[in-house]
């Protein structure tokens, strides 16, 4: 058994009655599928439950696991102290987890309680939860400031520590969305705020949550939002499985945005799994020279060299080239170059394949163990040229460069999840932290696809 089943969940205290006194009437969209949600989870009467929550015990280098054998809440900050949750905590599954991340040097465990008694992120969701199933233990793990990479690990811990004990486990990742959606709402209005609610709705209405790590710290900022890295967790905790994604319900009422989807594993992603387990034989030149070169600077920390009898167009040709890699179906890594800076297109995707591999910011570097589950595509861009609008794009022919100054973001054609050139720009301006609104250039070009 495993992570069975995640959820995608908001914490507004009012939702609960004797907090909202009457309130919780204009978010009863979101407790609807709450209770949808919970009625779900008491049918797959989970051993486990782990919950990441933004108001948890939080470190900046660190992920704080919630020690001991239970803890206790109320919503008495919430003028609301009648209302309280009780839990027991599932320890040996803490200690797992605690271990398997140690042994691993990552930054998670039980270390530096500060505050016993459980938040509001985690009680929320566990509010609805016990109203339809009580016979769980509970895992309740902070986020950090590490890295979206970091977070996604974290789940893939998670992941493995359920495995390798038995669990039947639901994850439950709670967060709410843009705090910045209405003039009138608490925290007032960011143009961000509904970009991003709109963007995370998709993305997760889809299950596509390779698209999750293209989100910029600055824009996750300027968006105001408090569950992208609970989000980033789920995505990790579900790395190579095959999902069903269903999106239940999103509204922002008060100025905030409150989204509830649901993910129920299927099985495994096995269809890449098994062509990556194929070896190289009848593989593509490009894509074989990129997993040549990435699998030997795994195995021996040293570039390799140029190898004899490559095709003509790759050692006399100059061009820019990207490498991807995906595990499971999920994106584990992407680097590539614009404008050809090695002497050949050889080299050129020698070296993007060993960045893509160990460089990319987004994820950790890889390990000697995945690479029989990489699955490799190689990019080879062609000429850019400027165009005056959007009207001469088209998101499946061609990629998108825009600029603004020295910034400058980089779309390629026809991936998956991104069906419009309004998506195609959005996307590629936030990754060159360019407003949505800032004047910018368009450039478009074609890539030969490698697979």
């Amino acid at each position: 058994m495993s992570v069975e089943a995640a959820y995608m969940v908001p914490h507004p205290p009012l939702i609960v009655p004797a907090v909202g006194r009457g309130q919780e009437r204009a978010v009863s969209a979101t407790a609807e599928a709450y209770r949808m949600a919970a009625e779900e989870i008491a049918r797959l009467r989970p051993d486990t439950i782990v919950v990441t929550s933004p108001h948890a015990v939080m470190y900046r280098d660190y992920f704080h696991i919630s020690p001991g054998t239970g803890a206790s809440g109320d919503f008495g900050q919430f003028r609301a102290a009648q209302e309280k949750i009780d839990v027991r905590y599932d320890a040996e599954f803490t200690a797992r987890l605690e271990s398997l991340a140690g042994r691993d040097g990552f930054p998670a465990g039980t270390c530096g309680e500060r505050q016993k008694s459980l938040d509001h992120g985690t009680m929320v969701p566990l509010y609805f939860v016990n109203e339809q199933y009580k016979e769980y233990r509970l895992v309740r793990i902070g986020l950090s400031g590490l890295s979206l990479a970091g977070h996604y690990r974290l789940g893939e811990y998670i992941q493995k520590t359920a495995k390798r004990l038995g669990r039947k486990t639901v994850l439950l990742a709670s967060g709410d969305l843009s705090h910045y959606l209405k003039e009138e709402g608490p925290y007032g209005y960011r143009k961000e705020g509904p970009e991003y609610d709109r963007m995370i709705m998709d993305i997760m209405g889809e299950g596509d949550f390779a698209r999750l790590s293209d989100f910029s710290e600055e824009f996750l900022e300027k968006a105001g939002e408090c569950g992208h890295r609970s989000f980033m967790i789920m995505a990790g905790a579900l790395d190579g499985c095959a999902v069903e994604a269903r999106r239940l319900s999103y509204e922002g009422p008060f100025g905030v945005g409150y989204g509830i989807c649901s993910y129920h594993v299927t099985g495994r992603k096995a269809e890449e799994e098994e062509k990556a387990s194929e070896g190289q034989d009848g593989l593509d030149a490009y894509v074989r020279l990129a997993r040549q070169s990435l699998e030997t600077y795994i195995r021996t920390g040293r570039q390799m060299k140029l190898p004899a009898g490559l095709p003509e167009e790759m050692t006399e040709r100059r061009a820019g080239a990207f490498v991807s890699l995906k595990k499971g179906g999920a994106l584990r890594g992407c680097i590539g170059t614009i404008d050809g800076v090695h002497s050949s297109l050889a080299e050129e995707i020698m070296e993007n394949a060993v960045s893509a591999g160990v460089r990319d910011p987004r994820f950790p570097p890889v390990e000697k163990e995945e690479l029989a589950e990489l699955v490799y595509s190689v990019d080879v861009l062609g000429d850019t040229e400027e165009i005056q609008g959007p009207e001469e794009l088209d998101v499946k022919r061609y990629g998108v460069i825009v600029s603004r100054g020295w910034r400058r973001g980089l779309l390629l054609p026809n991936l998956e999840g991104v069906d419009t050139v309004e998506e195609q720009i959005a996307i590629a301006r936030q990754k060159a932290g360019i407003g949505e609104h800032e004047p910018v250039k368009l450039e478009r070009f074609e890539v030969v696809r490698h697979r």
